[in-house]
């Protein structure tokens, strides 16, 4: 079997999208198998394409907050994995940028998920995500994220912390008020623990 190291490295050199991307390929993983939290995003937004970095952007920023972690805990690879749906940043459209690229995930989710054994928490992030790591009926992110609870501790599922999503956060006071207070006590918890 290939080391994990391997594993990223081909991950890193995937060009199955290329002809559908307004850029060169530059898939953005991080992943340790000794990681313990797991965040699921949507897929990299164009700042993250230029630094190679992810969530190096205001969502990054807010996340960041939600788990009231600072960037060195957050970018270090033997506490959190960040497995986005799709690995390239697909480019803009009407309403923001587009969805992850569908040859992604079927190429390498589960190869990856397989290599991670000591996730101990999922972050699932947006409407992709959830369609894809959280089974059931179809429902909204709004409405599976009011169901949070059905989930924990292992996986909550979060609206994007886009700044483009600050009129759904003055809607919503609740996620703030008692779903943030919990992520971040779970998330000191496990990284306690490391």
């Amino acid at each position: 079997m290939e080391s994990f190291d391997q594993l990223l490295g081909r991950v890193r050199q995937c060009t199955i999208c290329e002809a559908e991307l307004p850029y060169p390929p530059r898939p953005v993983v991080q992943a340790s198998e000794s990681s313990r939290i797991l965040v699921v995003g949507q897929a990299p937004g164009r700042r993250v394409h230029e630094t190679g970095l992810p969530f190096n952007d205001p969502s990054g920023d807010r996340l960041r907050t939600w788990m009231n972690i600072d960037r060195e805990t957050f970018y270090d690879p033997q506490r959190l994995a960040i497995l986005p749906m799709g690995f390239c940043y697909p480019g803009t459209g009407k309403s923001g940028d587009l969805p992850p690229r569908p040859e992604c995930a079927p190429a390498w989710r589960e190869t990856l998920l397989s290599r991670l054994p000591n996730i101990r928490l999922t972050l699932v992030i947006g409407q992709y995500a959830q369609a894809y790591h959280l089974s059931g009926a179809r429902q909204s992110v709004s409405q599976r994220v009011a169901q949070w609870q059905d989930f924990w501790p292992d996986v909550v599922p979060l609206p994007h912390p886009s700044p483009r999503n600050n009129l759904w956060l003055r809607r919503h006071p609740w996620f703030e008020a008692d779903v943030v207070p919990a992520i971040q006590t779970r998330v000191a918890e496990i990284l306690a623990e490391s």
